[in-house]
This record gives structure tokens, C-alpha cells and sequence, in this order.
């Protein structure tokens, strides 16, 4: 109903500074704009960003994976340069049933899903939905990586609070602009990049307090979080087929280590990594170190 209030950030104010502008492209699709970065040849890899973010949290790994590999980039849902849908809530469901409809424009296929935080639950679901559609499809099956995934719906006094908290913002159509407006000062993004357990250079911190001052990306973040259910994809992570991987930093202190745990619990064939010392942003902290990583896993998985 919002939606026309809160465009999505402005691309001509912003291409000139922004990570790999020159690898963005703009796919209008029945309902939404996407956002699109791509470079490379080669066998697909789906990137997938978490709840907040953009593609500029790939900035790092964009370049050494397309060496071998077709990278895809999108900017999510009513994040950043990609705008919210005209007629549908950003729903797991949703989200993914667009993206799929935008990768079929592509027409590409993934042959790995990569996906951090709630991009991974993303990841996820996009597998699932190809696997009962199996029988018409000849797709293969991809590999899915989490980065600190979000696979599983929180419990306690956050599986109320949050997206409660969530519903309520999202229904004023002041509060992207009230939030954005405080959001987006230094002191408040570093503060709230902290609380992940991640440390990031000056370059990563300019880059989200960019993201956090546009009402326009705040708006959908917001109606993610309201809209996010994961109770359905916890039900079906057990009947996920192909390897999985799981990269997690000891320091996330955004979902913590009893997230994977359950996760792994459920997916048996689930492989699960750890970086010491690194917080929920690993990818962003580390990024030679999460390239490498993903690299000799694909690398192991296709042998």
C-alpha cells in the first residue's frame, strides 16, 4: 500500500561510487525492477545477500569467483536498487518464486546457491520449490552454501517480539523515514554492525550507513521482516537432496552457534566450517578467506 512512497535508492546519484556499477544491470519483470550484477563465464553461482544488505556485501568476492563461474547479484526484494513487488508482500514464498521467474528471464540455472543470513533461507526454499518440480524439470539439483544461515525461525521471547516489533513499523508509513533519518548516522550504523560481532573496514561501514539513510531500502527491509516465516522451511529442510555446506563465524552474535547445530541436526549431509574469532558478516570480513573456502568445497563436491 506504502510502497509508491518508498522508491528504491537512486541509481544515477549513486552508480559513480558504487561497488562493481559497471556490472549492474536492470530487469523489469511483471511487478518489480531488479537490481542485477553478473560477471564471468562458466557454471552459474547464485548470490544471495541477507536481510539489510545488498550486493555491495559481495563486493570482495565478486571479481575472484567470476574467474571461473557465471556470478549472479541481485539486489533482493525492496533492498537497495531493486524495487519492492506492486502486488505481492515479501514472503519466503514470494521472494523466491520472483527470483525464480527472474533467473528463467536469464536463463540461467545455479549450479551453487550461496547465500548468507536470510539469503540462505532464500537459497533454500529456491531448491526446494525446483525439486518437487522435478518431474517436469531438468535441472539439476545445485549446491547450497550458508554464511551464517538463517534456515531455522527463532525461539523465546524473539520468535514474538521481532516480527511483532517488525508488523508495527512496517504499518506507519513514517517510520522508514523516521529511521532512516537516525539510522543512517555514523555512530548508530557502527553500533549496529558491532552488534553482529563483525568488524568491517571504513569502506563497508560508508556503504550500509548509505543503505540505512534511504527510506526507501528501510521501507523493505522492514516489510521483509514483517512478512518472514520460517516455521514451513524448518519442516522441509530434512527433504533438501545435494550437498550443503555451512560457514560459520564463532563470534556471530546474531544467530549464534545453536542455530547451526539444529540446522545440521536436520540435514544431515550438511557439512559445517567455522571461522574463529569472525562475527555474522564473515563474508564481508574475510572475504579472500570465504572465496577460498567456497572455491575448494565446489571444487571437492564436483569431484
Amino acid at each position: 500500500m506504502w510502497n509508491p512512497l518508498h522508491p528504491p535508492m537512486d541509481w544515477d546519484s549513486n552508480k559513480a561510487t558504487w561497488p562493481n556499477a559497471h556490472l549492474s544491470h536492470f530487469v523489469q519483470l511483471p511487478g518489480q525492477t531488479w537490481h542485477v550484477q553478473m560477471a564471468g563465464s562458466g557454471p552459474v553461482l547464485l548470490l544471495l545477500h541477507g536481510t539489510g544488505a545488498s550486493t555491495h556485501s559481495w563486493r570482495d568476492l565478486l571479481g575472484p569467483l567470476s574467474a571461473a563461474h557465471t556470478v549472479v547479484c541481485p539486489d533482493l526484494t525492496g533492498h537497495a536498487f531493486t524495487s519492492p513487488h506492486k502486488t505481492q508482500s515479501p514472503s519466503l514464498p514470494n521472494i523466491t518464486r520472483n527470483l525464480n521467474a527472474l533467473l528463467a528471464h536469464l536463463q540461467l540455472w545455479p549450479q551453487a546457491v550461496i547465500g548468507h543470513s536470510a539469503g540462505a533461507a532464500i537459497g533454500a526454499q529456491l531448491l526446494l520449490d525446483q525439486q518437487q518440480g522435478q518431474r517436469t524439470s531438468e535441472r539439476p539439483t545445485p549446491a547450497l552454501i550458508g554464511l551464517n544461515p538463517a534456515w531455522l525461525p527463532l525461539h523465546g521471547v524473539s520468535s514474538w517480539l521481532f516480527p511483532s516489533a517488525a508488523r508495527l513499523l512496517a504499518m506507519n508509513p513514517l517510520s522508514a523515514r523516521l529511521f532512516s533519518s537516525v539510522g543512517g548516522q555514523p555512530a548508530v550504523v557502527r553500533a549496529l554492525l558491532q552488534s553482529t560481532g563483525s568488524k568491517l573496514d571504513a569502506k563497508g561501514l560508508e556503504l550500509y550507513q548509505r543503505l540505512l539513510q534511504s527510506p526507501g531500502h528501510v521501507h523493505g527491509v522492514l516489510q521483509m521482516m514483517r512478512a518472514w516465516q520460517l516455521d514451513a522451511l524448518e519442516r522441509a529442510l530434512p527433504q533438501l537432496k545435494g550437498p550443503v555446506l555451512m560457514l560459520m563465524g564463532t563470534n556471530d552474535r546474531t544467530l549464534g552457534p545453536q542455530l547451526a547445530e539444529r540446522a545440521q541436526a536436520l540435514m544431515p549431509q550438511a557439512q559445517v566450517m567455522r571461522f574463529a574469532g569472525l562475527g555474522h558478516l564473515t563474508h564481508e570480513e574475510a572475504p579472500t578467506r570465504t572465496t577460498a573456502q567456497i572455491l575448494d568445497w565446489l571444487s571437492q563436491t564436483a569431484r
